[in-house]
């Protein structure tokens, strides 16, 4: 496509787009409900480590889906809200968290930049964003304005997230091929999802932003935020060729004063 959605659009494609994907998640391998229902973790070791003991702690999900990792930390005795934009998943949230019996989970269908007021001005001992949630949001101040706004004095933003650099790569996982500092919005036309390329679907458009690592801590810096850690792994969705290690996922916590 050669022309981007006003605001009102992309966020009505994007959220069609998701809303589409439920079903297919929900009932696919990639998320594999059934091993998780039966005791697997959707979590990865270093967020549990850099993240430490979160029992009894309130935490919020910002983006949660279909609500695996924010049902992963319940279940580490976290007190847990996940809050999504997509209805349909926020009731297929619900629904597993039934399932495993986590019947303090709370799961909120709004936009993540109208969660202050979705959540009635709650404040949280932990904010969590998880893998692939940054490329929707245009605004990234005024996401880290809104995560500061949801945490509790002495609380932190947990962040774990695909590294920018990843999204520069082709397919082989060495060629650069897209521009680092390009902000304009990506608009994408392209059936299926990452769980099942070949799922048949018709809400297809989608538009998503680029945001540098130095953009996302500027942000929560500038919200008043102190960052206590940027870490980069080189683990992620590409298999590089022996010796070639590049920063495929990066992780930071920023705690709010007290």
């Amino acid at each position: 496509m050669t022309t981007t959605p006003d605001s009102a659009d992309w966020r009505a494609a994007n959220r069609a787009n998701w809303d589409e994907r439920v079903p297919v998640h929900v009932a696919g391998p990639f998320y594999d409900l059934p091993g998780f229902v039966a005791g697997e973790d959707s979590l990865r070791s270093f967020e549990l480590a850099e993240v430490g003991d979160v029992s009894g702690r309130s935490l919020l999900h910002l983006q949660c889906h279909i609500g695996l990792d924010t049902l992963s930390w319940a279940r580490r005795g976290a007190v847990v809200t996940g809050l999504d934009f997509s209805e349909p998943a926020v009731a297929a949230a619900g629904d597993l968290a039934a399932k495993i019996g986590a019947d303090t989970a709370r799961f909120v269908a709004a936009d993540v930049y109208d969660a202050v007021d979705a959540l009635d001005g709650r404040t949280f001992d932990i904010v969590y964003t998880g893998f692939g949630a940054l490329c929707w949001l245009p605004d990234i101040d005024r996401w880290a304005r809104t995560v500061a706004e949801l945490l509790a004095p002495g609380g932190f933003l947990y962040l774990a997230e695909y590294h920018p650099y990843a999204d520069l790569l082709a397919e082989d996982g060495r060629t650069v091929e897209h521009d680092y500092f390009e902000r304009a919005p990506i608009v994408v036309d392209a059936p299926g999802t990452y769980a099942d390329p070949d799922a048949v679907t018709e809400a297809t458009l989608t538009v998503e932003w680029l945001h540098g690592v130095g953009d996302v801590v500027s942000a929560l810096a500038a919200a008043g935020l102190r960052l206590e850690f940027l870490h980069e792994h080189d683990r992620g969705h590409f298999r590089l060729a022996p010796g070639l290690r590049v920063p495929l996922v990066y992780s930071l916590r920023a705690a709010k004063p007290v």
